[in-house]
């Protein structure tokens, strides 16, 4: 892409991937009815925007599940081990199409994601990778719960662009989830709709003369 000199990488199915359905199932297994309107990927309980934004605590978040599946014993550790199913992994060659990428462009992540999945991503990436997190893969690290705001709200993308000294002009947002691509044209980035599975990366980066 000409003029690009900037990339901002969503993590979920763009680097790390996740399984809706599989966290459907999951939650339907503690007990959650309608699940499409309660969890999906593109409609879900307000309480999934408020964990993100940091907004409700890890112990509200489960108290909230419990409600929802009407089940007032279930577990910290149930709650999270079904809410947690949602993370598959990081396929094998993506960090060094990241660190390819990291030479030709600032690059930075921005992850709309809560206390549970984050720590649930740095367990898994020291275990199955020996990285303390995600930090050398970047320039820097953007996360929702962190800063108090989600996507797609245009005031997320801006402060990533103030932050940072970017022009939206040169930089590049990719992304898998189409209402986020809508927030981020706002903030005047140019952006790519991730649609292929994120073990094919490097292939989407190639196809639009990324890399």
């Amino acid at each position: 892409m000409q003029n690009i000199k900037n990339i901002i990488f969503d993590y979920g199915n763009v680097i790390f991937e996740i399984n809706f359905e599989k966290a459907q199932q999951a939650l339907i297994q503690l007990g959650i009815t309608d699940i499409e309107n309660f969890f999906s990927h593109k409609k879900h309980h307000p309480i999934f925007n408020e964990f993100e934004r940091a907004a409700i605590s890890p112990a509200e978040f489960r108290s909230e599940i419990r409600k929802a599946a009407d089940k007032p014993a279930l577990s910290d550790a149930e709650i999270d081990a079904a809410w947690n199913s949602l993370l598959i992994g990081v396929p094998a060659t993506i960090h060094d199409t990241l660190l390819k990428v990291k030479e030709k462009y600032r690059t930075f992540l921005l992850s709309n994601n809560n206390e549970i999945h984050y720590n649930y991503i740095v367990d898994y990436l020291k275990r199955e990778f020996e990285m303390v997190d995600n930090s050398k893969l970047f320039e820097k690290t953007y996360y929702s719960q962190h800063m108090f705001l989600r996507k797609p709200d245009v005031e997320i993308f801006q402060k990533v662009i103030q932050e940072n000294n970017l022009d939206p002009q040169e930089t590049l947002f990719i992304d898998d989830s189409p209402q986020h691509i809508e927030g981020a044209k706002k903030a005047g980035l140019n952006t790519l709709l991730m649609d292929v599975h994120p073990r094919h990366l490097e292939e989407f980066l190639n196809r639009n003369k990324i890399l």
